[in-house]
């Protein structure tokens, strides 16, 4: 009898989501990165295994919106979660649950989801303080199960799994078999990029940075793609390109490199830097940038 269903991967900026749906699929379709807020679309991993179709729906991390940019992100989480048939909170083993994850459990509990909790980073706690977040947030909520790992090591990755199938409804499935994902390939190419420049820019220089695929062009053996690279200052363009277009250079060749493991293909990647002040702050430019809610 096969089985399929939606569920979102919600929790805290810099808790690990990114990384879990990533070794979930045994592949790589969203960004990670040590810095905070690094996912700003809600994207959907496809898993099917046996007679099971897993349909993951990574969301930003839940925070308190400051700008135009971050209040599409909260939106983005809000829309994730109306319409799915569970949720996965990450959470890290180390802490104890704080306003987050308690408003996130609340908006979980009245839309009646169940809800597997999953305590990540264990490699960096104790069993003591396990136990005790096991115990801080088995007393906010009742959990469909708790599941403590280790998703960067991919430990206990599969135990996670088999709960998630407990919470999968009958029924056909809704893509293909060997489907990955349901994002546009322009969408992976540019969130390849924008992870590169997490990689090798500090402080807020990442964060006010877009990346829009200006071409995107296959040939029989060559995939073309120029982008353009949005930042918020004159300033902050200098540091992205480096001196003698080092920094730029370093972006672009980490980039190829994952994007031609993923397309299978040689990379042309032709990178540019543009300044769009403030754009974070401007919802035309959140707009046209790509960041708009999916059923828009």
């Amino acid at each position: 009898m096969k089985k399929t269903g939606f569920l979102a991967i919600v929790g805290r900026p810099n808790v690990g989501k990114s990384t879990l749906l990533n070794a979930l699929l045994g592949e790589k379709i969203s960004i990670v990165s040590k810095k905070p807020q690094t996912t700003r679309n809600r994207i959907t991993g496809i898993l099917t295994r046996g007679e099971n179709q897993f349909v993951f729906l990574d969301t930003p991390g839940m925070h308190k919106p400051k700008t135009s940019l971050g209040a599409y992100m909260v939106k983005a989480i809000n829309g994730a979660v109306a319409d799915v048939d569970g949720a996965i909170l990450v959470a890290d083993a180390d802490r104890e649950p704080g306003d987050i994850e308690k408003r996130l459990l609340e908006k979980l509990k009245s839309l009646d989801l169940p809800v597997i909790l999953a305590l990540n980073k264990t490699d960096l706690s104790s069993p003591a303080h396990i136990a005790r977040s096991i115990a801080a947030y088995s007393g906010l909520t009742e959990f469909a199960a708790v599941a403590p790992m280790a998703a960067l090591k991919n430990d206990g990755v599969d135990i996670l799994l088999a709960e998630a199938e407990k919470l999968l409804p009958e029924g056909e499935w809704i893509f293909p078999e060997d489907e990955l994902t349901d994002q546009p390939e322009r969408q992976i190419a540019s969130e390849v990029i924008r992870e590169k420049i997490l990689r090798t820019c500090d402080d807020e220089i990442p964060h006010g940075c877009a990346v829009v695929i200006e071409e995107f062009s296959e040939g029989r053996d060559l995939l073309k793609i120029r982008a353009e690279i949005y930042c918020e200052r004159q300033s902050h363009k200098r540091i992205l390109i480096g001196k003698n277009g080092s920094n730029l250079k370093t972006i672009g060749t980490y980039a190829r490199e994952d994007l031609e493991k993923f397309f299978g293909v040689k990379i042309y990647l032709d990178l540019w830097v543009r300044v769009r002040e403030n754009w974070r702050d401007k919802p035309a430019a959140v707009v046209d940038f790509g960041y708009r809610p999916k059923d828009d």
